[in-house]
């Protein structure tokens, strides 16, 4: 996400050395900014410091041209430094990054406490924050990374809670009534037939949490539901899309499996594979990996086999988060 391609850095740094006319506040201002936009150290009064790049020399070039002609004066210098990995250090932005994870903590702890209304705005700021940073962190290390794996937490949580559009509008929510499990066992479950991302995820979800005698029903058509069977996934269905909450959430609030974290990092997986939302790191590799099964699978029920092991591992490594 930084404005300059890593390869493209070498230990080179490009040095600007600038003087501005006194009495312009207005100019003094609007460069002091643009310094500050482009991720510039200030080595001193005057003279501020960059990586040697392509993008960061037309830069330079273009501010101190525009200083030139406010009536100041400008000159780059190109250093040769064989201590450039002290010239590293003053780039160091793990202080901003852990600025940025404190604020996600909050955001994550006190989640369930925010108006559903804000929790959109707050995560989109968060992610354009971390955006911020990341665009002039020109050497990026193990604090970059901590930091993200913390925001795409913190957006997949917030996704699995109220149902948020790609550019961190919410779009609602609805009250679920908690159901009482043992009504629930033993069942024969029933969904429509070639089961995909939503409803693999329900049935995974009801064999591993609801009803661990659980036997499935692929219907050809939602009508074809006999009596005794409980529909998923259609409508009509006793557990399908309800408000903006996919089948697999709707499940998860009705049996009062909120409070399972990986849980609710896997209902915002599904939502955003299903309805879309929060994009999700996970989703294209989900994705791939349930398609190959599918296309390995001769029926229904060996595809739900295979893509319950998926579900499995998926879960356990976001029970280890």
């Amino acid at each position: 996400m930084s404005s300059v391609n890593k390869k493209d850095i070498s230990q080179a740094w490009l040095m600007l050395i600038i003087s501005l006319p006194t009495q312009n506040a207005t100019l003094r201002m609007r460069i002091w900014r643009t310094l500050k936009g482009m991720g510039c150290v200030a080595l001193r009064d005057g003279v501020y410091l960059l990586p040697e790049s392509t993008e960061h020399k037309v830069s330079f070039s273009n501010l101190a041209e525009e200083i030139k002609r406010a009536g100041g004066s400008a000159c780059i210098l190109k250093v040769e430094s064989e201590q450039g990995g002290d010239f590293k250090t003053l780039f160091d932005r793990s202080a901003e990054y852990a600025s940025l994870k404190d604020g996600i903590f909050k955001f994550r702890t006190s989640l369930k406490d925010i108006e559903h209304a804000a929790i959109g705005r707050l995560i989109k700021g968060l992610r354009r924050d971390f955006n911020a940073i990341a665009k002039v962190d020109f050497f990026p290390g193990e604090t970059k990374i901590q930091a993200e794996a913390a925001l795409t937490d913190a957006e997949a949580e917030a996704a699995a809670l109220v149902c948020i559009t790609p550019d961190g509008q919410h779009i609602g929510s609805i009250s679920i009534t908690q159901l009482d499990h043992a009504a629930y066992q033993g069942r024969l479950w029933a969904t429509r037939r070639h089961p995909w991302i939503d409803r693999l995820a329900s049935a995974w979800l009801i064999q591993r949490f609801i009803d661990s005698d659980a036997k499935f029903l692929w219907l050809e058509k939602p009508e074809d539901c006999p009596d005794g069977a409980v529909g998923f996934d259609f409508s009509g269905a006793a557990f399908s899309h309800m408000g903006n909450h996919v089948t697999f959430e709707t499940l998860v609030l009705s049996f009062g499996l909120g409070s399972d974290a990986g849980l609710m990092r896997l209902a915002g997986l599904v939502h955003f594979l299903d309805v879309g939302g929060i994009s999700v790191k996970e989703a294209s590799g989900l994705e791939t990996i349930l398609l190959g099964a599918k296309r390995k699978c001769a029926d229904d029920d060996s595809l739900l086999a295979e893509a319950m092991i998926t579900f499995d591992y998926l879960y356990a490594a976001y029970q280890e988060k």
